[in-house]
C-alpha cells in the first residue's frame, strides 16, 4: 500500500486511501478484506499481501489499458 501512496504523490492520476478495517467494518466487508495489506485497483482487481514493486506496477498498468 505504501507504493500506492508514493504513486499518488507523483501523479494526479493516482489516488490512494488507507482505511483501518476494524474502524470501518462496512468497507472491510465491501472489499472482502481477509488480510492486510489489501490493495484494490479500480474496484476490479484486489491484491492481498505485500507485492513486490514490479508486480504491483504491472497490475496497475493492466487496469490502465
Amino acid at each position: 500500500m505504501l507504493l500506492a501512496f508514493q504513486m499518488a504523490l507523483e501523479s494526479d492520476r493516482v489516488r490512494a486511501d488507507m482505511v483501518e478495517a476494524m474502524e470501518f467494518p462496512d468497507l472491510a466487508i465491501k472489499y472482502q478484506v481477509q488480510g492486510v495489506p489489501r490493495s484494490v485497483i479500480n474496484e476490479t482487481i484486489a491484491l492481498e499481501g505485500a507485492y513486490p514493486e514490479p508486480l504491483f506496477v504491472q497490475e496497475v498498468w493492466k487496469q490502465l489499458k
